[in-house]
């Protein structure tokens, strides 16, 4: 129904910078996903999936402690996009990172709205020299 693509990421050297997008989109073209909340999280191997930065439809942002001044979540409701703006990258940053989306669905010719929580599949962020 719906699906998060993500972009962007890669290996990058200590205290360098990347930027990581993510775009929601329907299985049909006239589908609709109202979202509410849109964001990252993070997991290294071995570790618990932990919040990176999320923003409402109400443009709160909630950042994890760990990144709050180094990363950036800007978001764009119209194409249903979300932009982190990594800064300062550190090794403890390396992680697989994951798109999340939460909101209203309506499929094209459907008059049913469901909610749905989803997932994109992950994109690898290396921060090493």
């Amino acid at each position: 129904q719906v699906q998060l693509v993500e972009s962007g990421g890669g290996l990058v050297q200590p205290g360098g910078s990347l930027r990581l997008s993510c775009a929601a989109s329907g299985s049909d073209s006239g589908s609709v996903f109202a979202i509410y909340n849109m964001g990252w999280y993070r997991q290294a191997p071995g570790m618990q999936r932990d919040l990176v930065a999320i923003m409402s439809s109400a443009s709160k942002t909630t950042y994890g402690d760990s990144v709050k001044g180094r990363f950036t979540i800007s978001r764009d409701d119209v194409k249903n996009t979300a932009n982190l703006k990594m800064n300062d990258l550190e090794p403890e940053d390396t992680a697989v990172y994951y798109c999340y989306a939460e909101g209203d669905y309506s499929g094209s010719g459907d008059n049913k709205v469901r909610y749905l929580e989803v997932w994109g599949q992950g994109t690898l962020v290396t921060v090493s020299s």
